[in-house]
């Protein structure tokens, strides 16, 4: 497959307020360093430079991170008040999210809860890495929920692999790789929680893809799906031969599932026709409690973060 360049940027969500774009893997989000050639955010400066923010230091607001080793599905706020909107979606907790993957051996269950408690590693050598909680150097683990169903059973390089569908429910860094790799079915080529034979220096690439994206703000539905990147089309490499569950009936589940806000904000389903960004959008919500003094200096600090300089 090739590489990521600044021409191959991919959109698959468009409106006045936000962008979705499908991030290639082995490509930062962002970087302060000059050495970084590629990042996204030179991509989008260079497909758009009319979007972007001069008030803030990397010119476009991203609404969530994802790895570098990671490509897929990721949000990009247009302006201060659409970030704000999506930053209380995050928050509340409101917002879908679905990876796949493809992972080590042949995971039996065909749908399980991974609850392992996740923390930072302490131990010499792994400073800037997680780990689950009674391993040894585990500081300060926190409750960490992923949902895993199997898609598919094949071979990859002729070796057993899962095709699997991660929902991660708690938002824990490296959370789905963690997860995976205490099932001892780690993401085939992570380098750093998978095997350490040598065996994921292989791959070309750490096969984790952010699937699926929904973020419903009140005036507007961000929902974006991206293409499957784990195909033999796509990846000789990749040779599935059993089907455990259809992708495309998941995916109907997880646009099915029920928002408790979208019926409190007079709002239809979310679908990707659902885009109210002008005239039109629904009536404001009823009176909420307002908002504390630690919830605004919260927000007010994650919205900070795209107007800081490089030396802060």
């Amino acid at each position: 497959m090739e590489p990521g360049s600044m021409e191959n940027l991919s959109i698959v969500y468009q409106s006045r307020d936000f962008l979705v774009v499908n991030k290639h893997w082995d490509v930062r989000i962002d970087s302060k360093t000059w050495k970084e050639t590629l990042t996204l955010q030179k991509q989008l400066r260079h497909r758009f430079p009319e979007l972007a923010d001069p008030d803030t230091y990397y010119g476009f607001r991203f609404c969530h991170q994802l790895d570098f080793s990671t490509s897929g599905a990721l949000c990009v706020a247009l302006n201060k008040a659409a970030a704000g909107s999506a930053y209380k979606c995050f928050k509340e907790r409101r917002v879908t999210k679905a990876y796949l993957a493809l992972v080590r051996g042949y995971i039996q269950e065909s749908r399980m809860t991974i609850s392992y408690a996740i923390g930072r590693n302490s131990t010499e050598g792994r400073a800037h890495t997680m780990c689950i909680e009674g391993t040894q150097g585990c500081e300060n683990p926190k409750p960490s929920l992923t949902e895993l169903v199997v898609l598919e059973h094949g071979l990859y390089a002729g070796d057993p692999v899962s095709k699997v569908l991660l929902q991660p429910l708690t938002g824990r860094t490296h959370q789905l790789r963690v997860h995976c790799s205490a099932l001892s079915h780690p993401v085939v080529g992570d380098l750093t929680y998978g095997q350490a034979s040598g065996r994921e220096d292989q791959p070309f690439r750490m096969m984790l893809h952010a699937f699926y994206l929904r973020i419903p703000t009140q005036t507007e539905c961000v929902e974006a799906r991206t293409p499957d990147p784990f195909v033999p089309t796509l990846d000789a490499c990749w040779s599935p031969h059993t089907l455990i569950q259809p992708l495309d009936q998941l995916v109907q589940v997880l646009r099915a599932a029920h928002d408790p806000k979208s019926t409190e904000w007079g709002q239809e389903p979310c679908s990707p026709s659902i885009r109210r960004p002008g005239p039109g959008r629904p009536p404001p919500p009823p009176a909420r409690p307002p908002e504390t003094e630690a919830q605004r200096v919260s927000c007010l600090q994650w919205l900070s973060e795209w107007t800081l300089g490089p030396d802060n």
